[in-house]
């Protein structure tokens, strides 16, 4: 869709003649979609699905993440334009990618909710679409990475985050954002040892074989050579990334729950994010987005940017698995 054609589109969420293309309708107005991709529950043909997880009754701290999704969609308005810099393709373009809107669940049976999120994403997976999804607290990862592992198997997991969510619970009724890594280990849906953790700034002696590089060895190292590190790590194996917001500095993303100091910045986020395509992507999120800790609307931007980065790892692991 080109400019010209903007002047007769209104609502291209729901209007957009193609499921590719850019967008170029006003960001102020309209229905506020991931990117102006097209809202649908229709799969058919579909390459890719985001979808947003409107959950955060499993917080240890501040809530808010409920209304994450509403504002990383509104965010990601300001990248509509423009194929993403940098990346030497457009995959907008070039994927059928949907906003497959939120997970529908009853907030008043959170035991329910895991089952409904797992159910959720695959849907998305048996229609034959990859799927990122927009959180939500950090607990949503765990029901998701159930999915992901009973279509792909056991996966190698790329964290990046404050925290390393594997402090030990053994209470399967229990939903907690701090112990769902812990779980998914002993559940068998991630292999610690092509696995790895990075952004790391808060104790927990115990590892469960995670490799770990925390936020003082990516600022000592800088991101491309933690990339580097991380695309050893994970070799060749399916892999899913989780991107837990307060993994950035407060100074760069203050709306989340549980904020940290000595984080990343958001510049090497985008170089670890960037330098590790060619890793094996099959899923990813991000997650811990609290809008109303951030007045600016700083953190929603990240999360967007964050969003659009996993969307062209996506995509790139495609295009180089059909050469």
């Amino acid at each position: 869709m080109g400019l010209d054609d903007a002047k007769h589109q209104v609502d291209t969420a729901f209007t957009r003649r193609s499921r590719r293309g850019l967008a170029h309708e006003n960001t102020f107005g309209g229905a506020p979609s991931f990117l102006r991709r097209s809202y649908t529950k229709d799969l058919a043909g579909v390459d890719l699905a985001v979808t947003g997880i409107p959950f955060d009754q499993a917080v240890t701290n501040r809530p808010g993440a409920r209304l994450g999704p509403r504002a990383i969609r509104e965010a990601s308005l300001l990248q509509v334009f423009d194929p993403p810099y940098g990346w030497g393709f457009d995959p907008l373009s070039d994927f059928t990618i949907v906003d497959y809107g939120d997970l529908a669940f009853d907030y008043a049976r959170v035991a329910d909710f895991p089952a409904a999120l797992a159910a959720h994403i695959s849907t998305i997976l048996g229609a034959g679409a990859g799927s990122i999804a927009l959180g939500g607290d950090h607990y949503i990862t765990y029901p998701i990475l159930r999915a992901h592992a009973e279509a792909f198997g056991p996966l190698a997991l790329i964290q990046i985050d404050a925290h390393t969510d594997t402090w030990a619970d053994d209470d399967p009724a229990r939903i907690d954002h701090g112990t769902m890594i812990y779980k998914a280990v002993k559940e068998g849906l991630v292999d610690p040892a092509r696995s790895v953790q990075v952004g790391i700034r808060t104790e927990n002696p115990d590892t469960m074989g995670f490799n770990i590089i925390d936020a003082r060895s990516v600022h000592e190292q800088g991101g491309a050579r933690v990339a580097r590190r991380v695309r050893a790590i994970v070799g060749e194996a399916r892999a899913y990334l989780t991107f837990d917001i307060d993994a950035l500095d407060p100074a760069y993303a203050p709306g989340t729950g549980t904020p940290v100091w000595g984080g990343l910045t958001s510049a090497q986020a985008a170089i670890l994010l960037r330098d590790i395509a060619g890793i094996n992507l099959v899923g990813g999120d991000v997650v811990e987005v609290s809008p109303p800790h951030d007045t600016t609307g700083a953190t929603a931007v990240a999360g967007a940017h964050v969003a659009m980065e996993l969307i062209c790892l996506w995509c790139w692991t495609r295009r180089g698995r059909a050469a």
